[in-house]
């Protein structure tokens, strides 16, 4: 199953809080509180958000987080690389594999331009439209989406 980790799915939720307020610095129990997860989690996703550039950090009293640049600046593909490292859809994805076929794999480059498709499709997304509501989706006829039926896996 393709998915992104459950700590990527937290930043994303993290920079929305911080995204509806972009003036303010919030401490990372304040973004626990307003994100509704436990403070421990927070302070795991803000580090490597920090480090990628996307969130400013101020120490002190006062000190907290708030958006390096407006929201509407920020890609999906930023928070998913920042959390995850480079998007790979199959090994053979990364530009430096360390797949022992690579080189002869005719599967290799169809995988490489699914690949870019999904990074395009992050990249189109910013985290300011991640704060807009969804746009209705008709549930049947032309323009309805494919469900594809999913399940969690359960350990």
């Amino acid at each position: 199953m393709l998915r992104v980790t459950r700590l990527t799915d937290y930043a994303t939720v993290v920079l929305t809080v911080l995204a509806a307020e972009p003036d303010r610095v919030l401490s990372a129990v304040e973004l626990a509180e307003r994100a509704g997860l436990e403070p421990p989690t927070v302070s795991k996703v803000l580090k490597p958000l920090a480090q990628a550039g996307l969130l400013e950090a101020f120490r002190g009293a006062h000190g907290g987080y708030r958006l390096s640049r407006p929201a509407r600046e920020i890609s999906l593909i930023e928070i998913v690389e920042a959390m995850e490292g480079p998007l790979a859809m199959t090994e053979c994805s990364l530009e430096d594999t360390s797949c022992g076929i690579a080189d002869q794999c005719g599967a290799r480059a169809n995988w490489r331009r699914i690949n870019d498709i999904v990074a395009d499709a992050l990249r189109g997304v910013s985290l300011a439209q991640m704060l807009e509501p969804p746009l209705p989706v008709p549930e049947t006829g032309p323009g309805a989406p494919k469900r594809i039926p999913a399940r969690l896996a359960t350990a």
